[in-house]
């Protein structure tokens, strides 16, 4: 299976789960909205987003599935599965004992993680009971990401890339029911944890039709027990530095009524190039790099990086030219309404800008990190992404404070500094990679990024003309701004789609690969 066809796989269930991620966050921002109940139920989610993109969008998977494979193909599947049994039991049992000690010490996080709000608060004292509600989520995540490398190292991405999807329905479910802000915060709250029970439970189901017994015990730690626990640790780590960054620029946000909102809703939309195209590309290209590691082949491995990062801005540069050209324009039209006004819009679009830039950056990380994995690999990348965290904790911190001392929003400098580190994050990688001799970016790569990049802007000059004389649309469009902005995303995918096939942004065998995936 190609690598396109692959990614395409992967991208299409994920972009399936998105759309409904959406439907599920405009109800969301309707009832709730942004301010101290917005904020505390925001609040309530960063574990549960943590781990949901540490685990499910995988970079465990990224650790676990080069380790997996090898023993797979070196000792056979009945070792493999009791390296996959015994790693379970002992992830599971370590976040198990994470959520109950959580349970107790929630009052305490919420210093850290919630701390602009004093703590007799309304904000401060739901965020603890709703967090305590979707903690259970994290040992659920800590399954479904097993079992999913597990179903990706045979080839099998449909039901770890649709597993996800069930979130969204039990949220859509539960905002539908939601009778207040508060009421809807509880009740989408006790979906969180519901949907991730469903999610490890249909994955079990999925493992189990590919002939591999796991259960649920006491783990024993073997040898290729401590070695993957060794390669997943430091991994897990390295391939959550975004993730990791986000939830410091929550926590500092917090001192901001609103921020947290303002910048989750940002955040939702410039996840979106992230979800659909870097992990798609990542997983997809991970086990054949490991297997052109194993085989010593240099340039089947440096001819899939070319074609992982290719696909992967020629996807994702567009993307980041229209969430800075239009970042209010899109937030309005998806959330405001209801209890998220157009003031939240706007102030949210402080933020997209900012993260609008670091789109490319955030992706570059998710297909080069792999590189590193597949020869096992984790301890470099992992240092890497902990010395972003350290630039995006004092830079976000600085620029926060700083803002806030001249009279300025503060929450625009945590989107700016998220951004910065995603770009140190993935230049170090990058230049890791070819220190070793890892990697050497071919010419091809270099004209398509070109080609890329002039495509992209061709599109952005359509949507300034069209931002600038919004007559164009409103005249021909009477369903209001929702419909506008789905119009203007159209013209925008579809300016670009010519432009990237007039500059070879788009090569034709891309699309006959598209085609032959499709057809299979």
């Amino acid at each position: 299976m190609s690598l396109l066809r692959n990614t395409l796989t992967q991208s299409s269930l994920t972009m399936s789960s998105r759309i409904l991620g959406f439907i599920r966050d405009i109800l969301i921002a309707a009832k709730v909205g942004a301010g101290p109940i917005g904020d505390a139920f925001v609040t309530a989610l960063m574990f549960p987003n943590l781990f949901r993109r540490i685990f499910a969008e995988g970079a465990f998977a990224q650790a676990f599935v080069p380790a997996y494979a090898r023993t797979l193909e070196a000792d056979g599947p009945e070792a493999a599965a009791d390296v996959a049994r015994q790693t379970m039991r002992g992830l599971f049992a370590a976040t198990a004992a994470l959520v109950i000690a959580a349970q107790f010490a929630m009052p305490w996080i919420m210093k850290v993680i919630h701390g602009g709000y004093e703590e007799t608060s309304e904000s401060f004292q739901l965020a603890i009971l709703l967090t305590q509600i979707t903690m259970p989520y994290l040992a659920c995540m800590a399954l479904a990401a097993l079992l999913s490398g597990v179903l990706n190292s045979s080839g099998r991405f449909v039901l770890s890339a649709g597993a996800p999807t069930l979130l969204n329905i039990f949220l859509i479910t539960a905002a539908l029911f939601g009778e207040d802000n508060r009421h809807t915060a509880l009740l989408a709250a006790i979906a969180v944890s519901a949907a991730g029970v469903a999610q490890a439970a249909l994955l079990w189901w999925g493992v189990s039709r590919q002939k591999v017994s796991l259960s649920l015990g006491w783990p024993k730690l073997t040898p290729s027990v401590k070695k993957v626990i060794a390669l997943a640790i430091p991994g897990t780590i390295a391939a959550s530095g975004v993730q990791i960054n986000i939830l410091v620029s929550q926590a500092l946000a917090s001192f901001e009524e609103g921020a947290k909102s303002w910048l989750f809703y940002a955040d939702r939309l410039y996840q979106l190039p992230l979800g659909i195209v870097g992990v798609a590309v990542g997983v997809a290209i991970l086990p054949r790099l490991a297997r052109a590691a194993r085989a010593d082949d240099t340039k089947s491995a440096h001819g899939l990086l070319d074609d992982g990062i290719g696909l992967a801005m020629a996807l994702t540069v567009p993307a980041a030219i229209a969430l800075m050209v239009a970042p209010a324009y899109l937030i309005e039209g998806l959330y405001a309404r209801g209890a998220f006004t157009l003031n939240d819009a706007s102030q949210s679009g402080l933020a997209l800008v900012h993260y609008g830039w670091g789109v490319p950056a955030f992706v570059l990380i998710k297909v080069l990190a792999p590189g590193f994995f597949a020869r096992e690999d984790t301890k470099t990348p992992m240092r890497f992404a902990l010395f972003a965290v350290a630039i995006n904790t004092a830079l976000g911190a600085g620029l926060f404070f700083w803002f806030k001392s001249q009279g300025w929003d503060g929450f625009p400098g945590l989107a700016i500094a998220t951004s910065v580190a995603a770009w140190l994050n993935a230049a170090m990688l990058f230049i890791g990679l070819q220190a070793r001799g890892w990697y050497r970016p071919g010419r091809r790569l270099v004209m398509r990024i070109i080609s890329v990049t002039l495509a992209s802007l061709a599109m952005g000059g359509a949507l300034l003309y069209m931002l600038r004389h919004p007559e164009l649309v409103q005249e021909r469009v009477a369903y209001g701004r929702f419909v506008e902005v789905l119009v203007f995303i159209a013209v925008g995918a579809a300016v670009y789609g010519i432009a990237a096939i007039l500059f070879g942004a788009v090569r034709p065998s891309d699309l006959k690969g598209m085609r032959r995936g499709s057809a299979t």
